[in-house]
């Protein structure tokens, strides 16, 4: 009869390097992370799956390469941010306030001067054409051209930090928005400052999940539950693929 000493050798025998292996993997390898919202609509909806590659967020954290305007990022909020902590996990209760992972895309680097009147975003002096998810908001009859974050770069709802329609992004830091265009559509860089690269865990670069989703998805405007408002429609496609960035940012230059 094998003692509890044996099958305790046993058992780290066996799941100790597995388990070390995920922890590796997911630290330094890959990750899956699923959108929650839509705040990135048109191109990512709720409940999609990416992947990001955790090697190239720790290195381009130790100044190994870097982030591009246009690219998709998961990452946390400033801690600063109080209004997005959260105090539950799918509904169910905790008694701790976390700082929850978002999605966002990049819209200026270190450096970058960046300036929002109207909803639209310019860049170092450079109109950025939006169409990728400007037009699909105008569509919906929702495109945000009034609003104080279609105004203003910082809204001065972020505490210590009054309302201005220009920013220029510090060194080591990010300026992401959502491609949600919608009044309220996305909560970001306007609401709560540029992101500290040491909180982006890293680049979202494949859409894994569905696989395969309707080709249209409509959403409707100020709606009090926007997950649930979206409907979809039309013939089904492959939605396994690359989250390239926009053209658009390619026309900015360096």
């Amino acid at each position: 009869m094998k003692s509890a000493a044996t099958y305790t050798r046993l058992l780290l025998k066996e799941w100790v390097p597995s388990i070390l292996f995920v922890v590796l993997l997911t630290q330094v390898g890959v990750a899956a992370t699923r959108v929650d919202g839509v705040s990135m609509m048109p191109g990512l909806r709720n409940n999609e799956e990416v992947i990001i590659p955790k090697l190239e967020g720790w290195a381009h954290r130790f100044g190994l390469g870097t982030y591009h305007r246009g690219d998709i990022v998961v990452f946390k909020p400033p801690r600063a941010a109080a209004s997005e902590w959260k105090r539950d996990v799918h509904g169910v209760p905790l008694p701790w306030a976390y700082r929850p992972y978002l999605i966002k895309r990049v819209i200026g680097v270190a450096g970058d001067h960046i300036r929002i009147d109207a909803g639209q975003v310019s860049i170092n002096g450079h109109l950025l054409n939006a169409h990728w998810t400007q037009d699909f908001w105008r569509a919906q009859g929702c495109l945000d051209t009034t609003s104080a974050e279609a105004n203003t770069a910082v809204t001065g709802l972020f505490p210590n930090a009054p309302a201005t329609r220009t920013l220029t992004v510090p060194a080591g830091s990010l300026f992401v928005m959502g491609d949600n265009r919608s009044p309220g559509g996305s909560l970001d860089s306007r609401y709560f400052g540029t992101v500290p690269l040491a909180d982006v865990a890293g680049r979202a670069l494949l859409s894994v999940w569905p696989i395969v989703r309707n080709a249209q998805a409509t959403a409707l405007c100020f709606s009090p539950d926007p997950k649930s408002s979206v409907t979809t429609s039309g013939p089904s496609e492959l939605n396994l693929r690359v989250l390239n960035a926009p053209a658009s940012f390619a026309d900015l230059g360096k």
